[in-house]
């Protein structure tokens, strides 16, 4: 059964890749450009998943677990991993991608992202970790805290998230494109640019997918990235086959093949190696990701995306935190770069902006 995590991950890294889903570019869109676009989207994922995992409940598929919530690690956490992925230049799943582009500051930034997870999770500051996050207070969810039924959230954050999206498409310009020089599917797959809110319900159903598929091996949670990169680092050092054989290990296994593939049959497959100032800030933006989602109990996916389509405090408090914590990142080292760019380059007319990520 575990081959099935193999297969949806393949599937995640293929639409991730081809639709440039990263929650990083998103958050930092608002903070940068005071763009809501890819931000909208993001919430289309947390709502039709919503919408879809209550509704496994509901029908006795499942049901979701939950716990206490580690407050001042969530926060902590989530605020650096939130500068990490800055730094990285993609949050979890968008360093996996990228990293199956070629793109070797990925390669970097992920390893090092797994190596401190697994070294906070595993290794010899899981006691700082355990410590850290056994401060909890007694509270799990939401509608629990609200005395509701989820699906009056549910419907609150559908309505919601639906308005967002009329008002963007409403809004939207044509924008010329180049002739197509395929035809049929392998136009639509890897020529012609994907629209963010077909990739976010894209990404939806795989993540709603992600439970039935992942509580039939035992493993009781939807989408995950943080422990299952940790428990491959935690293989490759000690060859304890029970860090390897998980459904979730074959997930962000599979985001590399998916994206391989996706990025190979686009040709934007490229091995590119980055200059100093990159590598830099891909090892500590990595090593602030694996110790920022260790602390928080999961990254973009397994937090903002997976516990809050669950309506959990963890989900929501880390959602707000990582946001915040990009936004301090971007300040720090992308808005303050360029103002001092700007007063320092003798052509400023001619200057190259960076590309989005």
């Amino acid at each position: 059964m575990v081959v099935t995590g193999l297969l949806l991950g393949a599937a995640l890294g293929f639409v991730m890749q081809r639709g440039r889903f990263c929650v990083t570019g998103a958050f930092r869109d608002v903070w940068i450009a005071r763009r809501t676009r890819w931000l909208t989207a993001f919430f289309v994922v947390i709502a039709i998943q919503s919408a879809g995992v209550f509704a496994l409940q509901s029908a006795g598929v499942l049901t979701l677990p939950t716990s206490n919530l580690a407050l001042p690690a969530v926060l902590v956490g989530s605020l650096l991993f939130g500068v990490g992925i800055v730094l990285a230049g993609g949050c979890a799943t968008g360093t996996y991608y990228r990293s199956g582009e070629g793109l070797v500051g990925s390669w970097i930034a992920l390893g090092l992202y797994a190596l401190f997870a697994s070294v906070m999770k595993h290794g010899a500051l899981a006691g700082v970790n355990d410590s850290f996050r056994a401060q909890r207070v007694e509270a799990s969810t939401l509608h629990g805290s609200l005395g509701v039924s989820p699906w009056v959230l549910v419907t609150v954050l559908l309505v919601g998230t639906g308005a967002a999206v009329w008002w963007h498409l409403s809004r939207r310009k044509k924008v010329a494109q180049l002739p197509a020089r395929h035809t049929g599917l392998r136009h639509w797959l890897f020529e012609k640019p994907w629209d963010p809110f077909v990739t976010a319900v894209l990404v939806a159903v795989i993540a709603i997918a992600a439970y039935p598929l992942s509580f039939a091996t035992g493993r009781e949670s939807g989408l995950g990235i943080t422990t299952p990169s940790a428990n491959i680092v935690s293989f490759l050092v000690t060859g304890d086959l029970d860090f390897a054989r998980s459904w979730s290990v074959m997930l962000v296994l599979g985001i590399l093949v998916g994206s391989y593939a996706a990025a190979k049959g686009a040709g934007e497959f490229k091995i590119r190696v980055p200059d100093a100032r990159t590598t830099v800030r891909a090892i500590a933006g990595g090593t602030l990701m694996g110790v920022g989602a260790a602390w928080a109990g999961g990254c973009t996916i397994g937090n903002s995306m997976v516990q809050t389509a669950q309506f959990s405090f963890q989900g929501w408090l880390a959602l707000l935190f990582t946001f915040l914590g990009v936004g301090l990142g971007a300040r720090l080292f992308i808005t303050s770069h360029r103002r001092t760019g700007a007063l320092t380059s003798p052509a400023p007319a001619a200057a190259a902006q960076p590309a989005r990520v």
